[in-house]
C-alpha cells in the first residue's frame, strides 16, 4: 500500500487525513461510522521516497527473478488521481529536455537500472526486448508501432494463453534505449490522458509495459551454442486507469464514455480477484474473458506468474468511500495464489 500526501487542494479545502499507517504492514482508516485496520506486505507513508518503495515492495526481487525465467508482473491499482502512475514512471513533466530527479524516477526506470546492472554482473548472455501497448476503450493498441496507434486482435492459443495478435517488440540494450521506449509510448499524442475536477493528468487507458528477457548461460566449454541452457522470463509492468465516479470528476460526453469503460474493466478485474482469492477447492469458472484487461493479466493472476499489487490511495477524508474500497480490492488479492 503506498499512501499519498495531501494535496495543497485538499489540505486548503480542510479535509482530514484518515489513513494512518501503524507500522509492521498496518494501516488504520479512521473517520465517523469507519474504524478499520488492514494488514499487508508492507505499507509506505506521505513521507516514503521512490527508492524506499521500490527497495521495500519486493521489485528487485522481481527483477532478479524475470532474469531467472519466471513470468513477473508489477501492477498499480487505485482511485483516480492516487499516485499510480507518479510511482511507476515519477513525475509525468520529465522528457529529454526536462529530465526528472534521480530521487523521483518511479519504479520502472529503476527496474531498468537493476536489470541492466544484473545482466552485466551475472556474466549471462540477455537478449532483452520491450512491448508497450494499451487498452483504450476495450481497443488494444500499441505505443509503439510507427504511425497513430491502431487496435490490434487478441486471441488465445493453448500453447501461449491470450496474446496480442502483430504487437511490436523493440530491442534494446541501454537505459537510454529504453528509457526513450517508455517515453515514446507515454506521448500525450499516443498514451490516453484527460484532464478532469479530480486530476490534470488522469490515465484515460490501461497501459502494459512488457521487457522480454531472453538469457543463454555463457559457457566457457567449446560446446555448440544448441547446448547451453536458455531461459525467458518476462518483467511487465501495468499502469491501470483509475476508477473514478462521474459524478465527481464532472465528466460529460467521450470522458463519461472513458470512464464508464474504465470502470467496468477494473469490476471485471475486482470480480476474477474474488473468484481466485476462494480457496482451490471452492473456486469457479473465473471470467477472464470479461475484459481485454483480465484477459491480458489472466496468466499474471492465476497463473505461474509471480505478481506485485501497489495498492496506491489517498489519506484524504473526501476521498474515504474510494480508499476502503481499494484497501478491500488490495485484501482480497492479497489471498490470490498462484504456482510459479
Amino acid at each position: 500500500i503506498r499512501v499519498r500526501p495531501l494535496t495543497c487542494a485538499e489540505t486548503r479545502r480542510g479535509d482530514r487525513q484518515v489513513v494512518h499507517s501503524l507500522g509492521d504492514g498496518t494501516v488504520h482508516v479512521s473517520a465517523a461510522r469507519h474504524d478499520a485496520t488492514f494488514g499487508f506486505s508492507a505499507v509506505f507513508n506521505a513521507g516514503a521516497s521512490q527508492e524506499t518503495v521500490f527497495e521495500g515492495s519486493g521489485v528487485r526481487q522481481l527483477v532478479e527473478l524475470a532474469i531467472d525465467g519466471f513470468s513477473c508482473t508489477v501492477f498499480a491499482f487505485g482511485q483516480t488521481g492516487s499516485g499510480k502512475t507518479y510511482t511507476l514512471m515519477g513525475p509525468l513533466t520529465q522528457g529529454e529536455t526536462q529530465p526528472a530527479a534521480p530521487g523521483l524516477l518511479g519504479l520502472m526506470q529503476r527496474s531498468f537500472a537493476c536489470l541492466l546492472e544484473q545482466s552485466r554482473s551475472r556474466g549471462s548472455d540477455l537478449v532483452l526486448s520491450a512491448s508497450y501497448l494499451e487498452i483504450y476503450n476495450e481497443q488494444v493498441r500499441d505505443l509503439l508501432s510507427p504511425g497513430p496507434p491502431c487496435a490490434l486482435l487478441l486471441r488465445w492459443s493453448k500453447t501461449r494463453g491470450f496474446y496480442v495478435e502483430n504487437q511490436l517488440s523493440v530491442d534494446f540494450e541501454s537505459l537510454e534505449a529504453i528509457h526513450n521506449l517508455l517515453q515514446q509510448g507515454a506521448e500525450p499524442r499516443r498514451r490516453r490522458t484527460s484532464a478532469h475536477a479530480l486530476n490534470r493528468h488522469s490515465s484515460r487507458s490501461h497501459a502494459l509495459l512488457t521487457i522480454h528477457i531472453r538469457s543463454r548461460a555463457v559457457s566457457t566449454h567449446l560446446a555448440p551454442p544448441s547446448t547451453y541452457p536458455s531461459k525467458q522470463g518476462t518483467l511487465c509492468f501495468v499502469d491501470l486507469a483509475g476508477s473514478e465516479r462521474v459524478k465527481e470528476t464532472g465528466s460529460s460526453g467521450e470522458l463519461s464514455v472513458e470512464a464508464n469503460n474504465i470502470n467496468r474493466s477494473l469490476l471485471a478485474l475486482g470480480h476474477c480477484i474474488s473468484l481466485l482469492a476462494k480457496p482451490r477447492g471452492k473456486r469457479t469458472h473465473i471470467p477472464y474473458r470479461d475484459s481485454k484487461l483480465t484477459r491480458l493479466l489472466a496468466r499474471s493472476l492465476g497463473g505461474s506468474g509471480i505478481t506485485l499489487m501497489i495498492a496506491c490511495i489517498s489519506p484524504s477524508s473526501r476521498c474515504l468511500s474510494e480508499t476502503l474500497s481499494t484497501l478491500h480490492y488490495a485484501s482480497r488479492a492479497r489471498r490470490v495464489t498462484t504456482r510459479p
